[in-house]
């Protein structure tokens, strides 16, 4: 069984990676190809964002693989044959505490390790190409602002890098407002920085002393653009950037560090935990559901919509404890509700798969009684 539960986890864990990977992808070559970033950058980008999108999918894939399994199992008439030969429900769980236990290790090194890691690389290398000015500047048909008080505008961008039809104001300086316009421009390059050459414009100087407006033809004009690109210093000090281990030793500090609160900085380490137990929970619960109700030649689909009926449930209850911890860093223990709550299902189905007749006279009280006419 564990071979089995492996291989259709490794089946839908590609199916839904590929599924959400694929929408990021789009999004993001939508917007990096668009800024005029080559194929290798949205390559990387998307190959940063890849561990947390397989951090999202696991539990699902787990739970799909488990209720799969089963299903088929029970489809096949298999599991009917092997608790006939003495297989009890309590043995046949122990595959899937294994299963479980594998894909929480998966987890495990994903949430503390891979995941932050490729965050704060995707962090450096976004600011990296923010600071590109051929990225900022680069665009045809649009009014950009790469810089407060500036507005850049191209008609047209030849394959030879000539700029055609160029528009820039400059309105840093209230008091003296300049606009530059030429028929063709060039970015170029030099030790210094960037400048973009213009090439055939005017100059429009418009002072607010007198308000005078003074123009000047220009055959070619150099204008320093290196000062429209931000050199601050790149931020990592976020809590989804911070380790594990700094979380866990000093709490206070990383929550100083990144300036935020410490109820988010609990939140996240125990996050992080929560989230490989969340596969085992996922997996428990839709192979548990599955063994209550036996056989049917109707299947068992009103299996599978409870289990999935379920994990919905304790997704919600997920959600819904985030909130208080956030507001005070004390209740941290209630993210550990959703994994108790999961814990307690699995054993409630367990127990009745184990003893099948209690949930007989369960729904036999609950049908109402057949009345015969009296004669």
């Amino acid at each position: 069984m564990l071979s089995q539960f492996m291989v259709l986890f490794g089946f839908f864990a590609l199916v839904l990676v590929s599924i959400f990977w694929i929408n990021k992808a789009v999004r993001m070559f939508d917007r990096l190809i668009g800024d005029g970033q080559p194929a290798w950058v949205f390559l990387e980008f998307t190959a940063l964002t890849l561990p947390g999108v397989i951090g999202v999918v696991l539990p699902i894939a787990a739970f799909a693989a488990a209720v799969y399994v089963v299903h088929r199992l029970s489809a096949e008439s298999e599991l009917t044959v092997m608790q006939a030969m003495g297989y009890s429900p309590l043995r046949l769980i122990r595959p899937v505490l294994v299963f479980g236990v594998i894909i929480a290790l998966m987890m495990s090194i994903l949430a503390h390790l891979l995941i932050p890691n490729s965050l704060s690389q995707l962090r450096l290398r976004q600011d990296e190409v923010s600071r590109n000015i051929s990225a900022k500047l680069l665009t045809e048909g649009e009014f950009l602002h790469p810089a407060p008080g500036i507005t850049f505008y191209i008609r047209e961008i030849t394959p030879e890098g000539e700029l055609r039809d160029v528009f820039l104001s400059d309105r840093r300086d209230p008091e003296s407002a300049v606009t530059y316009t030429s028929s063709r421009a060039y970015l170029v390059q030099e030790a210094g920085g960037t400048r973009l050459v213009m090439v055939a414009g005017l100059a429009q100087n418009i002072r607010r002393e007198g308000n005078r407006l003074f123009t000047t033809h220009f055959d070619d004009f150099s204008y320093d653009i290196s000062a429209l690109v931000s050199n601050d210093a790149i931020n990592l000090n976020k809590v989804a950037f911070a380790s594990t281990l700094d979380m866990l030793l000093a709490p206070a500090a990383v929550a100083e560090r990144t300036g935020t609160e410490l109820g988010l900085v609990m939140s996240e380490l125990h996050g992080r935990i929560t989230d490989a137990l969340m596969c085992i929970v996922a997996a428990l619960v839709g192979f548990c559901t599955l063994l209550v109700g036996g056989y049917s030649r109707f299947g068992v689909w009103r299996q599978v919509l409870t289990a999935f009926g379920l994990l919905v449930t304790i997704k919600i209850v997920e959600s819904a404890v985030v909130a208080p911890v956030l507001v005070n860093a004390a209740l941290w223990p209630l993210l550990y509700l959703p994994i108790l709550l999961g814990g307690a299902v699995s054993i409630g189905m367990l127990g009745l798969a184990v003893y099948p007749g209690v949930l007989r006279r369960l729904t036999g009280r609950m049908r109402p009684r057949a009345t015969g006419a009296g004669a």
